[in-house]
């Protein structure tokens, strides 16, 4: 009998190799994160639970370093001011607590990038909206089949699998390509 640790490792091989067929919409999404950041404009993460802590993850391989030493680039995590969340989920809901940051901070020409493993969390659906509306792009790093959130994105990663665990392995190596591939784009490594 195999061991939960092999059976998770044959489950995420077999779902690694489906994943090649995202090569072009991985491709766009660094488009359009470098012409933001190449316009001044910044990455804004979004997400809820393990996606949030993929969201500080990866901004902080922006602002501080992932290849090699460079110019730390414009990125910040919504999920990391305890302050702005505790405040504005008891004075609104938590439905708005990335949405209201979104609506003080992003910018025409900015990036969101709302991470959600089912496409239905309400927090990211509401940041989407508000970025939107204030002009910025909207990529999304998915799951299952993209849910709600799919139709808010300008371009949507969606990871065909409907078991979260492997969603979010898949989600830190496409973060990873990305953060790469802005690099390169930028001519930073």
């Amino acid at each position: 009998m195999n061991s939960l640790f092999k059976n998770n490792l044959l489950e995420q091989i077999a779902l690694l190799q489906t994943l090649g067929s995202l090569d072009s919409v991985v491709s766009k999404a660094t488009e359009v994160a470098t012409q933001s950041l190449k316009s001044g404009g910044k990455l804004m993460f979004c997400g809820n639970g393990g996606s949030a802590a993929d969201c500080q993850h990866l901004a902080a391989e922006l602002t501080g370093r992932f290849i090699k030493d460079r110019r730390p680039l414009a990125a910040i995590a919504l999920s990391t001011d305890t302050s702005a969340i505790t405040c504005i989920s008891n004075d609104y809901s938590f439905d708005e607590v990335f949405a209201r940051q979104v609506q003080g901070l992003g910018r025409a020409g900015d990036v969101l990038l709302g991470i959600s493993t089912s496409g239905n969390s309400r927090n990211v659906i509401r940041a989407a909206e508000e970025a939107r509306a204030a002009g910025m792009s909207v990529i999304g790093l998915l799951g299952r089949e993209g849910g709600a959130l799919h139709e808010l994105c300008d371009v949507a990663i969606v990871v065909p699998s409907q078991v979260t665990a492997r969603i979010q392995e898949s989600h830190i190596l496409i973060g990873h390509t990305l953060c790469g591939m802005i690099e390169q784009q930028l001519g930073l490594v």
